[in-house]
């Protein structure tokens, strides 16, 4: 594995952990940052994936965008397009006044986190 690659999945692991503590958080919980977090662990995954197969991609955020270009590689990925969808909204929409995250919110991305991590995961060959 590259060192850029373990790079993206060092940073993707910070961003799982971040996601599950705010989740869990008794006092002052933030769901924008749950959820974000989220968000953030799987656009990692899927940018070590694709820096690992030597697949450039751009400067985007967009997990679906992503996904896209995974698929020629890992087409059963297609299966789980809803569960990136749910979590796409999380990298710009939540960020900004206008659009709060609540908790149902910010469970489902937690939801939709521990269902891909293990998947991306998988395809690394990780654990």
């Amino acid at each position: 594995m590259n060192e850029l690659t373990k790079e993206w999945i060092i940073k993707a692991e910070g961003d799982y952990h971040t996601a599950i503590r705010e989740f869990r958080a008794r006092k002052y919980p933030n769901y924008d940052a749950a959820g974000f977090h989220a968000q953030q662990c799987i656009e990692k995954y899927l940018k070590a994936i694709l820096q690992q197969r030597g697949i450039h991609f751009e400067k985007v955020h967009d997990l679906l965008a992503l996904l896209n270009l995974c698929l020629p590689l890992t087409p059963e990925l297609e299966l789980f397009r809803n569960s990136f969808a749910i979590l796409n909204p999380f990298s710009v929409a939540f960020r900004y006044p206008g659009e709060s995250a609540d908790k149902e919110d910010a469970r489902q991305a937690i939801r939709a986190l521990k269902k891909l991590r293990p998947i991306l995961r998988n395809i690394l060959n990780l654990d």
